[in-house]
């Protein structure tokens, strides 16, 4: 079959492209929204555009294809299939399989999806060394009611943090529980640092499903590239400046078929001097001091969502040892004082 041919179930050439940029900082909207016009730069090609909220953050879809129906189609699945996930291992939807485990201590006949975003994140805790911990749920709550405040108050960190640790969560076929190592309560997961990027994931698939095979999606710092740009030529992402006050040189990273992800002191502030954000050293109860932000690369959005969190933690010293241990990952480290450093086979 050569690169023309024709999808017999999808009526759709392989060459079909499908453009997805979700942008995060938007205003939400009541409701997906669509129209319809045609590409000034490939005018045969249809423009479609939808916008939705997903997973705290505004995704706006632009779907270039030749058949209005086929894109349609691919966006409605793949909204519903991200939707759907959402619904699972969001623990701000009160339905949601993560907080039922979180409110209960137990969930019996966990989904496929969850099982495997908790098998990776279990993955991703033992070869970070503990510095990617899901069971950050109750230090985090506190730091977003209390913000600033917290710091002076390390007792209290340290009772919370004496209770954390992946090893008190208990995955069997038929069960996934947590089990305090000290006392009943102050208990839970937060999925934060790797759900979007499974969701990502799962969103891209879908659309891959449809024939679509030159994909980007982004998603509040989580990106997946498949193929490459309508003519071939390599994506090229921006990173953002950690402190955009301070003007500097736009860096990139370049290549396809890659995930890409960034965590940064900047998303979830708690102080204004961004030493207290929502990402938290789980051992020491505190943000971790060195970068402002990390960006990483890798095969799927899920695993440089994990990443990304975990290297934060890190430091840049270790996150090079570590990734260098790991086939198709890469990272940029920008510290505090700004200085920009990345692994040797980091693409920019």
């Amino acid at each position: 079959m050569n690169d023309n041919s024709i999808n017999p179930r999808k009526g759709l050439t392989r060459r079909s492209f499908l453009h997805i940029a979700a942008l995060a900082g938007l205003a939400s909207t009541a409701g997906a929204t669509r129209f319809f016009s045609f590409s000034p730069d490939t005018p045969s090609l249809l423009t479609v555009r939808k916008s939705f909220p997903l997973m705290g953050t505004q995704l706006n879809l632009t779907v270039y294809s030749q058949d209005r129906d086929q894109a349609e189609a691919a966006i409605s699945a793949m909204i519903s299939r991200m939707q759907g996930i959402e619904g699972k291992l969001s623990r701000h939807q009160q339905e949601s399989e993560v907080a039922t485990l979180n409110r209960t201590g137990s969930l019996d006949q966990p989904s496929q999806e969850l099982r495997t975003v908790l098998e990776l994140a279990d993955t991703i805790h033992r070869q970070t060394a503990g510095a990617f911990d899901i069971t950050v749920l109750p230090l985090l709550t506190l730091y977003q009611q209390q913000k600033e405040q917290l710091r002076s108050q390390p007792a209290l960190i340290q009772s919370l943090v004496r209770n954390i640790g992946q090893e008190q969560l208990q995955l069997t076929s038929s069960q996934v529980r947590l089990d305090s190592k000290e006392t009943a309560g102050n208990l839970g997961i937060t999925l934060d640092g790797i759900g979007k990027g499974y969701i990502v994931d799962q969103g891209v698939a879908t659309l891959k499903s449809f024939g679509f095979q030159q994909v980007l999606v982004e998603a509040g710092g989580d990106l997946l590239v498949s193929g490459s740009k309508p003519h071939g030529a390599p994506w090229r992402i921006g990173i953002r400046n950690p402190r955009p006050e301070i003007p500097r040189e736009l860096l990139t990273v370049t290549g396809e078929n890659m995930a890409v992800a960034t965590s940064g002191d900047y998303f979830q502030p708690f102080s204004p001097d961004l030493l207290s954000h929502h990402i938290i050293n789980p051992k020491t109860g505190f943000s971790p001091p060195e970068l402002a932000s990390c960006t990483i690369t890798a095969p799927n959005a899920a695993l440089a969502d994990a990443l990304a969190t975990g290297c934060m933690v890190l430091g840049k010293a270790d996150s090079v040892d570590l990734l260098a241990g790991m086939p198709g990952c890469e990272g940029l480290f920008i510290g505090k004082n700004l200085k920009v450093q990345k692994t040797d086979g980091f693409a920019s």
